[in-house]
């Protein structure tokens, strides 16, 4: 069966050639001796010399035109026109060799001071010994007086080596200098830099519900603010027994900005206080030797020629009367002064400018002393615990100045002060005597001052005031419960 299928085959693959050989008989007849057969034993296409040369020529002929035609080209484009060429010599500088600089900024440590910590609690935390801060105070000089009593938040610098050695030390003078104290060389020196000092107004208003102190922190203003304006009123306020609640104050103030860096509240601008419904005012005013000064709007000092309460005290133990009975005799007997009760060692200033009169023991009055202010007023303070060292009689002393402190010396029952305001001699109720008014300021500067100081803040304190008004009239009333 097989061989009959192969010998089938075999006759289609004939009948096929014939039918080419027919349709193509000239094609097969030039192509006879062509085979895919590699087992036949037809010879394979051969080159001969004329196909060789044939195919060398055609080549060199295209290799040729890649060369010609490019050139043949350039040659015939038109010839470019030349263009100038100006050379210009160029002078360049000569370079130098430049050096990275080198840091000259000094790593200082500051330290601020805590509350209860000393300098040289200070320095040992530093790292330093008691001879270091010596070394220090002898190289400060004349402002070393700086560094024997810090307060709490005072800044002090700290330059030190690498192995911990005190190079340099920098404080404060005063608030516009700054002392810089170096151990770089054999011998200590000592710079001192002025402080950029800036000064803005800022406003503040307070009314009284508590305290004094208490309605100075809810209108932003330190202790120490309130202290100034304690200061400036207290000629006129008595600010322990005549505060009052709903009393105001509105306070213009300079805020101190050093080295561009907020320091603290510096002095009072201008100020008003309305105790009892009665209005108070003071402002600052430069004057003519330079210094500056409180003045009311008329322009007299603030600062009356007496103190109408020598001593801080806690309360008045008893008033000045022409008859009480005597705690210690036992009899009624006049009292011709106030007493002012005070812790033992509370500090006792003089009521204004004067000379010493007496200075010494003096029987029921115990340590005594008597100022003369002028030919008609003198004033006396008794029961001291103590006098301030060097003072004598005939000594000259300024209003404020302390000249002793409270005790109970002489016939006395507890710490006090006994005051009297003397005229002619003759002993009148300090509470109540009417102080002599101080000089207003001369006409030129009166019309200057309130010109430049009065107009204008008194018009800044009038808005404020309109203002506060207006805000509480628009405010929802409250109901207490």
């Amino acid at each position: 069966m097989a061989e009959e299928n192969m010998g089938a085959l075999q006759a289609r693959k004939q009948a096929i050639c014939r039918k080419a050989q027919r349709l193509h008989g000239r094609f097969y007849e030039r192509c006879a001796h062509w085979s895919f057969n590699r087992s036949s034993d037809v010879e394979p296409i051969r080159w001969h010399r004329e196909h060789w040369m044939l195919a060398g020529t055609a080549l060199l002929i295209t290799l040729l035109s890649g060369f010609i035609m490019p050139s043949w080209a350039n040659a015939m484009r038109p010839a470019p026109t030349p263009v100038a060429h100006t050379l210009l010599p160029l002078a360049l500088p000569k370079a130098e060799l430049v050096q990275a600089p080198v840091s000259t900024v000094d790593d200082w440590q500051v330290v601020r001071v805590k509350p209860g910590q000393t300098l040289s609690d200070i320095f040992s935390a530093q790292g330093l010994g008691m001879s270091d801060l010596q070394q220090v105070m002898d190289a400060a000089g004349e402002h070393k007086s700086a560094l024997h009593s810090i307060r709490p938040g005072e800044e002090f610098d700290f330059l030190l080596d690498s192995v911990g050695s005190l190079k340099g030390f920098r404080f404060d003078p005063d608030d516009t200098s700054r002392a810089i104290v170096r151990f770089d060389g054999v011998q200590p020196t000592l710079a001192l830099q002025q402080r950029d000092i800036d000064r803005r107004e800022q406003v503040a208003h307070g009314v009284i519900r508590s305290s004094l102190y208490a309605a100075g922190d809810q209108a932003g203003v330190n202790a120490a603010m309130i202290g100034k304006l304690a200061d400036l009123f207290k000629y006129d306020i008595d600010f322990v027994q005549d505060l009052r609640v709903g009393d105001s104050f509105t306070v213009i103030y300079d805020d101190i900005y050093r080295d561009g860096v907020r320091y603290g509240q510096g002095d009072i601008v201008a100020a008003e206080f309305v105790n009892q419904g009665k209005r108070y005012t003071a402002y600052r005013f430069k004057k003519a030797d330079g210094s500056y000064g409180w003045f009311s709007e008329d322009g007299r000092p603030i600062q009356k020629s007496f103190l109408r309460i020598p001593v801080d005290f806690t309360r008045i133990s008893s008033k000045f009367t022409t008859a009480r009975m005597h705690p210690i005799l036992g009899r009624m007997r006049a009292h011709k002064g106030v007493d002012y009760a005070a812790p033992k060692g509370t500090p006792i200033h003089a009521a204004g400018d004067g000379v010493i009169k007496y200075h010494g023991w003096e029987r029921g009055y115990g340590n005594f002393v008597v100022i003369q202010h002028n030919k008609t007023i003198s004033t006396a303070y008794g029961h001291m615990s103590r006098f301030v060292k060097g003072q004598h009689v005939g000594e000259r002393v300024r209003q404020g100045e302390v000249i002793g402190y409270v005790g109970m010396t002489g016939l006395a029952t507890g710490p006090h002060l006994h005051y009297e305001f003397r005229v002619n001699g003759v002993q009148r109720n300090p509470q109540t005597v009417t102080l002599p008014k101080p000089e207003p300021l001369p006409a030129a500067q009166l019309a200057r001052f309130e010109s430049q100081v009065v107009k204008p803040q008194l018009a800044r304190l009038t808005e404020l005031d309109n203002r506060i008004k207006l805000a509480r009239a628009n405010a929802p009333a409250s109901h207490d419960n």
